[in-house]
């Protein structure tokens, strides 16, 4: 038996609690919208299936001043390996923090309700449709909530249901163990083992962190087992978590109708490493704003666009350089990735630790990248695609 009352409502449903739907709702609330938040999950936060690492420069750009038990730890270096080659990047000067992903996320809820919106947890959306310029919403259970703008931030699953397949599956432990170092990332590299992506050790604190890979085609749960042996003992696993990523660039148009699309269900995490925090919320912050506007003057065909006009300006340019730069690393076998490693100089480290961007790769890829060796292998690589690489990678 399904239910359908006039309470139920609202101007706008965002369909997922994480980052993205929850800066949406936040933008959408402080203009007096009645907003519905639908989070399947019985606790905004969890599971946590990200890294968790942002520049402080991102966390103000969204509007957040984490509270001190927001924030994990603070970033100093990262350490990027391959089978037999590595080296180390400072990273003071990009002012990188872990944040405690389930704090970070009842943050950006609270200011949301504080706001008036409304978030309802154990509400898994099963059902869709619009007719007469109204959605209705039907969750498990039966109830049906109404809205004239539903707003989809449900993730990766939305990129599937579109017949998106281009998912890479991916696993992340939560680890106890002393020999992870509290202001040190590592990122291994190995074309073997994981195949268009890489390994990591993500510090939370001193002794503990996340454990992670990914890779095309991988069985996450093996090679994190095979990884945590490879380091050694003592270690222990407090926590489990295997959820596919998407890295292959924002997936247009970011809305059609009244029905809007953000965060990891546009495809708005960064190419080269999954990471959405700052892509995403930006994602979400535009569409709430766009779509306040719109409903403020009942003119959805004007205002709309500028959500996906704003989104791009700001990095579509940057989204198109690291998949361009990812196409490269992916042709890379261990022995060119060695090759490519042994040629990085001092020099070079010392100018993407001074001028590297958290936010925004492509200028610290280009200078990983723009080594005679590596010329070399792109011509031998990518044959005809060899001279638009090289004037694209010119503009960054």
């Amino acid at each position: 038996m399904t239910t359908l009352l006039e309470s139920n409502s609202f101007d706008a449903i965002v369909g997922g609690g994480s980052v993205s739907g929850l800066f949406a709702a936040r933008e959408m609330a402080s203009k007096g919208m009645k907003v519905l938040v639908l989070e399947e999950d019985h606790e905004i936060g969890t599971p946590e299936h990200c890294g968790g690492v942002v520049s402080q420069k991102g966390l103000e750009g969204l509007g957040i001043i984490p509270r001190i038990k927001t924030i994990d730890n603070e970033i100093k270096r990262a350490i990027i390996r391959t089978k037999e080659k590595s080296f180390e990047v400072n990273s003071t000067n990009q002012r990188v923090i872990v944040i405690d992903r389930r704090s970070f996320d009842k943050e950006i809820a609270f200011q949301a309700q504080s706001r008036g919106a409304e978030i309802n947890t154990r509400s898994s959306i099963i059902g869709t449709l619009y007719e007469n310029n109204v959605f209705k919403i039907k969750i498990k259970g039966g109830t049906i909530y109404k809205s004239k703008y539903f707003i989809d931030a449900r993730g990766v699953g939305t990129l599937v249901n579109k017949g998106l397949r281009n998912i890479i599956p991916s696993g992340q432990y939560e680890v106890y163990s002393p020999w992870i170092e509290k202001d040190t990332i590592e990122v291994i590299f190995d074309a073997e083992l994981y195949p268009g992506f890489f390994a990591w050790i993500i510090p939370t604190g001193e002794g503990k962190g996340k454990v992670g890979v990914a890779g095309r085609n991988i069985n996450p749960k093996v090679l994190l087992e095979s990884f945590l042996e490879s380091r050694g003992k003592p270690y222990s696993i407090i926590r489990k978590i295997y959820a596919p990523i998407w890295i292959n660039g924002y997936v247009k148009p970011f809305f059609t109708g009244t029905n809007v699309v953000v965060g990891d269900a546009a495809g708005q995490t960064k190419p080269t490493t999954a990471g959405g925090i700052y892509t995403g919320g930006m994602g979400g912050i535009y569409a709430g704003r766009a779509i306040a506007l719109s409903h403020l003057e009942d003119e959805a065909v004007k205002y709309l666009p500028q959500y996906e006009q704003k989104w791009l300006s700001k990095f579509g340019k940057e989204f198109d350089r690291l998949l361009l730069l990812r196409k490269i690393l992916e042709r890379l076998d261990n022995k060119s990735l060695d090759k490519i490693f042994s040629e990085i100089s001092s020099s070079t480290l010392e100018k993407i630790s001074d001028k590297g961007d958290f936010d925004f790769h492509s200028f610290s890829l280009k200078q990983f990248l723009n080594t005679k060796t590596t010329l070399n292998l792109l011509y031998a690589f990518m044959g005809n695609e060899y001279r638009k690489i090289i004037k694209d990678l010119s503009k960054i």
